[in-house]
């Protein structure tokens, strides 16, 4: 087992995944949930000897002065949370990231490279899951599963990021959030329908030609989420999703192409409706795209259309091209 400089930390940070979500569906009952959350973390983190620093709303933010103490505090705190019955039927996760490096001590809270590298970690990961940088699994010499090198927002270098396997906990887990591997050059794409068939068909088809699905959304607001978290390649969304039926999925669209602009979108609708084109169009003639859902039968086609927008291409169905370019000039 390696040896910490004297005056290395081990930094513990926590958040309660889709916080948002069960704040809307659980009202005043959420309070009841936030306690509950913080008093179990608290007592993970008392018995192995860590610190807490600050919790603000669901996020909770602790040192350590060994990173095995560190790392056995998350497995705990896992265990513990998972055998909690939470209020009116919720389903409450937390992700938890464990980095060891060194901060300053700014009076009222650490600061430095590292404590946002840890931050970073720890936002990558999915509710029930705990993450590990590469020097925090070299000194706590944990069980784990190396998953890769990644680009974590806003560092100078990659990360090697660990996930701690431990009894009881869960195992699997979608790809990271908010992270690149940098190792995987695949296209990265986030798949927004409806129907669970219909996406489950098009993802197949997509990890067939060789393109890395990174997350599915059934509603407008739920896609938004997903974009946000994963930074896909290209986004392909329907037209017409829940609540209404209508054009959530080309509201949604618009927001990405605002909220994102380097992200890709191809909307997809039964049939073509050359107004939609255009207001998609009204987002910037770069990676956008407009196809019948037909068009998925020929995945090639498909497939070659989704690297064009990612490459900063227009791709609008044959059908309607010369009628929406005119409309838009």
């Amino acid at each position: 087992m390696a040896t910490p400089p004297e005056h290395e930390l081990t930094f513990f940070f926590t958040d309660i995944e889709r916080s948002t979500g069960l704040v809307r569906s659980l009202g005043s009952e959420y309070c009841d949930v936030l306690a509950a959350s913080r008093a179990l973390l608290r007592s993970a983190v008392a018995e192995h000897g860590g610190r807490e620093v600050e919790c603000r709303a669901d996020e909770f933010f602790a040192v350590f002065t060994e990173a095995r103490a560190g790392v056995d505090a998350a497995r705990e705190a896992q265990r513990a949370l998972r055998d909690v019955a939470w209020p009116a039927g919720a389903s409450v996760h937390v992700r938890m990231g464990v980095h060891t490096g060194t901060a300053l001590d700014a009076g009222d809270g650490l600061v430095g490279l590292e404590v946002h590298r840890a931050a970073r970690i720890s936002a990558a990961g999915h509710g029930g899951q705990v993450l590990l940088s590469r020097r925090t699994a070299t000194l706590a010499d944990a069980e784990v599963r190396d998953l890769g090198v990644y680009e974590l927002a806003g560092l100078p270098e990659p990360e090697q990021l660990f996930q701690l396997v431990a009894e009881g906990l869960p195992s699997e887990f979608p790809p990271l959030r908010r992270a690149r591997r940098i190792d995987d050059l695949r296209l990265r794409v986030v798949l927004a329908d409806d129907s669970v068939l219909v996406r489950e068909g098009i993802a197949r088809l997509l990890e067939e030609a060789d393109m890395h699905v990174v997350a599915q959304a059934g509603t407008g607001d739920e896609l938004l989420e997903q974009v946000g978290a994963t930074r896909p390649d290209v986004a392909v969304v329907d037209i017409r999703m829940p609540p209404t039926g209508s054009d959530e999925g080309l509201r949604a669209a618009k927001t990405i192409r605002r909220l994102f602009p380097e992200i890709g979108v191809l909307l997809l609708s039964q049939t073509l409706e050359p107004a939609y084109a255009r207001e998609l169009l009204a987002t910037g003639e770069q990676r956008v795209g407009y196809l019948l859902k037909d068009r998925v039968a020929d995945m090639n086609e498909f497939a070659r259309a989704l690297v064009r927008i990612a490459e900063g291409e227009v791709v609008l169905d044959a059908k309607i091209e010369k009628t929406v370019l005119a409309g838009a000039r």
